[in-house]
């Protein structure tokens, strides 16, 4: 075997000559924040979901390891998965609804702080981030898999975004 130096393609472009320009997404993009409280107004089954934030329109890239919440659902065995709402692509076509396409299956069994990072193994493999471009945005959604909401159950927090 043999000793490598390589780079990687982001560094690749910014080396070329001529110099091929990163998506801000990737380099030089501000990060943003969207915050978000919700308080469960009533009961609701399992299955029930908020929507926590709206991303801005355009190419977003979310940021998973530095999104997070303070989490209280008080129904045992509680577990959330974050996803998104159907949206509009940049082309016009609609891409679908994935409603544990971030994380599936964080188990929020007992109050406190978690983050958005996820085990899902095609998020890990670009960052623990997901690139969104939409025409209008994309809302991001927490939905209760196995549990029912209880009236005062509430999730407060924050995501993080690569936007410009």
């Amino acid at each position: 075997m043999a000793v490598t130096v390589q780079k990687s393609n982001e560094y690749t472009n910014a080396t070329a000559n001529p110099v091929v320009h990163n998506n801000t997404t990737e380099e030089h993009g501000r990060v943003r924040i969207a915050f978000f409280t919700h308080l469960q107004d009533g009961t609701g089954d399992t299955g029930s979901s908020v929507a926590l934030v709206k991303l801005p329109p355009g190419r977003v890239r979310l940021l998973g390891p530095m999104s997070s919440a303070y989490v209280n659902w008080t129904t045992s065995s509680a577990t959330l998965d974050l996803g998104w709402d159907a949206y509009t692509n940049m082309a016009g076509a609609t891409v679908a609804a994935d409603p544990d396409g971030l994380v599936n299956g964080l188990s929020v069994d007992t109050a406190g702080f978690f983050t958005f990072e996820g085990a899902i193994a095609a998020n890990l493999l670009l960052g623990s981030s997901l690139v969104f471009e939409s025409k209008d945005g994309v809302v991001i959604r927490a939905t209760a898999t196995d549990n029912a909401q209880v009236d005062g159950d509430d999730i407060v927090g924050y995501m993080a975004y690569v936007l410009d």
